[in-house]
């Protein structure tokens, strides 16, 4: 059996998607459906089980052996609004929740393989290196998920099973739509304009720019480091910094549009806003990895035929 924390969300629902298609259907989704619209992420897919996640968490920290014949672990549950300040509600669910996880796997010789994030580096304006010198979280979603690195990194020195981090940069493509507002700005740009509204940016826009992966290679990028028993901490971006204005364009140009609003900055956001981010990929490289990922363009157009299968291709490239 494979398990699959998050399993009805985002990157979790893409994982089991995958997973399919390499016949493994012994998936157990542990989650919280409180949102219920995120069924529809797993709905068309095979798996044997469901399990709430807070049923799942006391069942292993009664009894290690509750589950068993466990191939795996991925553990992509957790809270991502950036904007969320109730620490204490964030350090149990993102980092005591992920310690009785990782213990628990670690008691089984379980390979683990979890969600970190690029929100560790915070203000840092160069290509972000997997070091503790670039590291400095601007909100406590971030000090959650470096905070789990750092007992990781103490933690793997002697563990005896597969450990692996990613640090996911900004994460966009199919299954999104239930994140509401910590969707993609790819998501939000294309909603908008869908619903007769001039696309929204942020005054500056030129100015920021952001790493951004489709979810695919995201996907890609763990299971290959899972079928390779690869161990660490890995940034997982492209490795390209494209700003929202040219994000902006792209899908302008797609849905034949021209126009766009230029709000200012929220002032909850001040100070607290990733401004530049980029992966550099050497560790994640020197791991082996070897495939090429999508390029921003080709991947938003591929996401933007998903979000509009009714626009025919003729359409979409006419000038």
């Amino acid at each position: 059996m494979v398990i699959v924390t998050g399993g009805a969300g985002f990157i979790g629902s893409n994982i089991i998607h995958s997973l399919n298609e390499k016949n493994y259907t012994d998936i157990l989704v542990v989650d919280n459906l409180k949102k219920g619209i995120k069924f529809s992420n797993i709905a068309h897919l095979n798996i044997s089980d469901y399990i709430d996640k807070e049923v799942f968490r006391i069942s292993i920290l009664q009894n290690k052996y509750f589950f068993r014949n466990i191939e795996a672990v991925f553990h992509e549950g957790a809270c991502t609004d950036t904007t969320e300040w109730n620490g204490k509600y964030m350090m149990d669910n993102n980092y005591q929740y992920s310690k009785d996880l990782l213990d628990w796997c670690l008691q089984r010789r379980i390979p683990f393989l979890y969600a970190s994030s690029a929100a560790v580096y915070g203000h840092c304006h160069t290509a972000s290196i997997e070091e503790s010198e670039y590291e400095s979280p601007l909100n406590i979603y971030g000090y959650s998920k470096l905070l789990f690195d750092q007992y990781v990194r103490k933690t793997i020195k002697t563990a005896e099973s597969q450990i692996c981090g990613c640090r996911y940069f900004n994460v966009y493509g199919e299954n999104e739509t239930y994140k509401n507002r910590m969707a993609s700005i790819i998501f939000h740009l294309d909603q908008q304009i869908k619903t007769g509204k001039d696309p929204q940016l942020f005054i500056g826009s030129h100015n920021f720019k952001r790493d951004f992966i489709y979810v695919k290679d995201i996907v890609s990028i763990k299971l290959w480091l899972w079928e390779n028993n690869v161990s660490g901490i890995f940034n997982c971006g492209s490795g390209t910094a494209t700003s929202f204005q040219e994000i902006a364009t792209t899908i302008l140009e797609f849905h034949q549009k021209h126009e766009i609003q230029y709000i200012p900055l929220p002032e909850n956001l001040k100070g607290f806003y990733q401004e530049f981010t980029k992966a550099n990929l050497t560790k994640l490289r020197k791991s082996g990895y070897p495939r090429s990922l999508k390029n921003i363009k080709t991947g938003i157009l591929e996401y933007m035929t998903w979000l509009n299968p009714t626009i025919k291709h003729s359409e979409k490239t006419r000038e």
